[in-house]
């Protein structure tokens, strides 16, 4: 996957600011993930985005329904009887709950459904991998992705990575502070240690650095 100019300043910023904390002693451990948990656990509804692909149906109401609506890089759709609805930022139930709201002046108890067909994910919605790794990346969120996911996509460790040194920044949504978690990636990808196996949240940033020499 091609880095972006843009990508590559955040990696770097976000890199050189965890330089010193990856060095210094260890932060907490988040629990295991267990087998269980990542096959059945549920996880936070999935915020539209720009460019996600969208359903949308309005029962009994074909003419008003409308597939493969892509939202607009503004973060709008346009239906029949409904322009320029902002999309992005709401959950799928929210948003036909909005168009709902619009259509009941126009026919009697309108039954919406919005379906998210493709997930572009906004920026909030992403895991970032960056550091001592062979591809780093921001990966799309899915429902139950642990470390060992994000960790596959971007190719494992670099060839001088401390994976036992790598760390996990978490954003903490109401109350904007930040928490850093410690990440045992050695155990995990070298010696399958599957207890260094953690659950993600959407949002968050896995930072490797390189061993001292």
């Amino acid at each position: 996957m091609p880095t972006s100019p843009t990508f590559a300043r955040i990696a770097g910023a976000l890199f050189a600011t965890s330089t010193l904390a990856a060095c210094a002693g260890s932060g907490p451990e988040l629990p295991s993930a267990s087998y269980t948990e990542a096959q059945t656990a549920s996880t936070e509804e999935y915020i539209i985005g720009p460019l996600d692909q969208l359903t949308i149906h309005v029962w009994r109401n074909p003419e008003l329904s409308a597939e493969d609506i892509q939202v607009r890089p503004d973060g709008r759709i346009t239906i029949p009887l409904v322009r320029d609805m902002t999309a992005v930022g709401k959950t799928a139930t929210q948003l036909q709950d909005d168009i709902r709201d619009v259509l009941v002046q126009y026919i009697e108890q309108p039954l919406v459904s919005v379906i998210v067909n493709e997930f572009n994910s906004t920026f909030d919605q992403q895991i970032r991998v960056v550091g001592s790794t062979e591809q780093p990346a921001s990966l799309p969120y899915r429902a139950n992705m642990t470390v060992l996911d994000a960790m596959i996509a971007v190719g494992g460790l670099g060839e001088f990575a401390a994976g036992n040194r790598a760390k996990l920044l978490r954003i903490n949504r109401e109350t904007g502070t930040q928490k850093e978690y410690r990440l045992r990636l050695s155990d995990l990808l070298k010696r399958g240690d599957s207890s260094a196996n953690v659950m993600l949240r959407p949002g968050d940033t896995i930072i490797i650095p390189e061993s001292r020499f």
